[in-house]
């Protein structure tokens, strides 16, 4: 199983849900998404994987939110990626990720009930 954490260790949620994951003993790699930012194909599978479309998982409280004034664009989900890529601080984190399902980590309380659906 290939599980990867989608981190920004400035983010105090991020930060606890990676001592969840070390807590129970999960593999998984660390990938930074402000250092190195997803690939529309990576993006497209993780929505995929969460359930959600690209726009439901976009920081709406974000200061680039409100200066693109996204909030009053209607974009395709490609180009909401597209503007993900753009801007990857848009992106809800944490988001840890499996072969097959997705969660975002937000509060830690939903990470900890992905992980015991996992066992």
């Amino acid at each position: 199983m290939s599980n990867i954490y989608y981190h920004n260790p400035k983010c105090s949620k991020s930060r606890a849900g990676l001592d969840l994951l070390n807590q129970k003993g999960i593999d998984f790699t660390i990938k930074e998404y402000l250092k190195e930012p997803l690939s529309s194909t990576e993006l497209a599978q993780v929505f995929n994987k969460l359930n959600m479309l690209p726009s439901q998982v976009v920081r709406t409280k974000e200061d680039i939110y409100k200066e693109l004034d996204l909030a009053n664009k209607t974009l395709t989900d490609q180009e909401w990626i597209q503007v993900i890529i753009d801007n990857p601080k848009l992106l809800e984190r944490p988001i840890f990720v499996t072969d097959n399902s997705a969660v975002i980590g937000r509060p830690t309380e939903e990470l900890e009930n992905f992980l015991n659906t996992l066992v």
